[in-house]
């Protein structure tokens, strides 16, 4: 476990492939685009549309994606900014805010998927970065017809649910994070999600 949390803590925005994981609406390319803009918790309109942005592609009819449990690490971190100052930044307020009813959708998600799944537990990939080793990566370079192909031969089917389990563990891996939130006005928000987890 230490491991895992060593790499949750530690991956850079560059090292994730962005543009061969998938996403809603095909690959996660501009993901280090909208992160940025989140991370400046400067201008209000430019951090609503990167995080719109994530969270769109992200999770779509309670599908989530292979960008998703990336995706959720650098959305736990802004949060963790975002709770750091709230107090004194609208823009903070806004993002802890949007996060906190998108981690319920996260952990609806999950939920979903478990109640649907077969009576036989199911297994994540044994750890978070195998994600990325190559055969589960879309090809350099691929257009939007491939990523389709690509879901129809069905590659990524063995991987579906190290989707769901990983978004999940950046949640439970965020709970410190989300109990500073107690006394705060967010706080109803914050106990809906711990209880969720």
């Amino acid at each position: 476990m230490e491991k895992e949390n060593n790499y949750i803590r530690n991956l850079k925005m560059e090292e994730v492939p962005w543009d061969r994981i998938t996403t809603a609406y095909g690959t996660a390319k501009d993901f280090p685009e909208y992160f940025t803009a989140l991370q400046e918790l400067t201008d209000l309109a430019q951090v609503s549309r990167a995080l719109g942005e994530i969270t769109d592609q992200i999770e779509h009819q309670s599908t989530l994606w292979h960008a998703t449990p990336f995706a959720m690490i650098f959305l736990v971190r802004s949060f963790e900014r975002a709770v750091d100052e709230w107090e004194k930044n609208e823009v903070a307020q806004y993002v802890v805010e949007k996060l906190l009813g998108f981690f319920e959708v996260i952990i609806d998600c999950v939920q979903d998927w478990n109640s649907m799944s077969d009576e036989e537990q199911e297994e994540p990939l044994p750890e978070f970065f195998d994600l990325l080793k190559e055969e589960y990566l879309l090809p350099e370079d691929c257009d939007e017809e491939e990523v389709d192909e690509w879901w129809e031969e069905g590659v990524l089917d063995d991987l579906l649910y190290s989707f769901y389990f990983y978004s999940h563990q950046m949640l439970l891996f965020c709970r410190p994070v989300l109990k500073r939130l107690e006394n705060t006005p967010f706080q109803d928000a914050m106990e809906e999600v711990l209880k969720g987890l």
